[in-house]
């Protein structure tokens, strides 16, 4: 493992142990390494070039045979990374998902906490006002 990382940009706190399982994972990284690869204009200039060389050199007849089927198996294994990759994209919006509804929820404990701390508050503030109005009209005799 090189001892220099690549610095990522800051992802959804829901997500580092997530990261951290699919990381453990070859398959994974090989499978994330072939979609980001075929996702790319350089994977569609390769066959662009790929295609114009074997049409151009001959390198078999038209209807060219070989090549459909070559390309056949392409689409089918770029098919699937393309699948695995989705799967894992969903794996990630649930892992999300699931935290934003766990903060929901401690959020909605916190406000139900406050909503009763301020009702014992005021309940508080109003005996208190109560016990001030009550000593005070029993001391309304002037001092001398």
């Amino acid at each position: 493992m090189s001892a220099v990382r690549k610095s990522k940009s800051p992802s959804h706190p829901g997500l580092s142990a997530h990261d951290d399982s699919h990381a453990e994972s070859q398959q994974n990284r090989v499978a994330d390494k072939i979609t980001a690869f075929s996702g790319s204009m350089a994977f569609v200039y390769i066959h662009v070039v790929w295609f114009a060389a074997w049409i151009i050199f001959r390198a078999e007849p038209y209807p060219y045979g070989l090549l459909t089927m070559i390309v056949s198996l392409e689409a089918i294994f770029l098919s699937t990374f393309v699948m695995i990759s989705q799967n894992r994209a969903d794996a990630k919006r649930q892992v999300i998902a699931d935290h934003q509804w766990e903060t929901v929820q401690a959020e909605e404990r916190q406000n139900e906490e406050l909503l009763n701390l301020s009702k014992q508050i005021l309940e508080l503030t109003q005996a208190i006002h109560s016990l001030t109005k009550a000593s005070g009209a029993t001391d309304a005799t002037p001092k001398r």
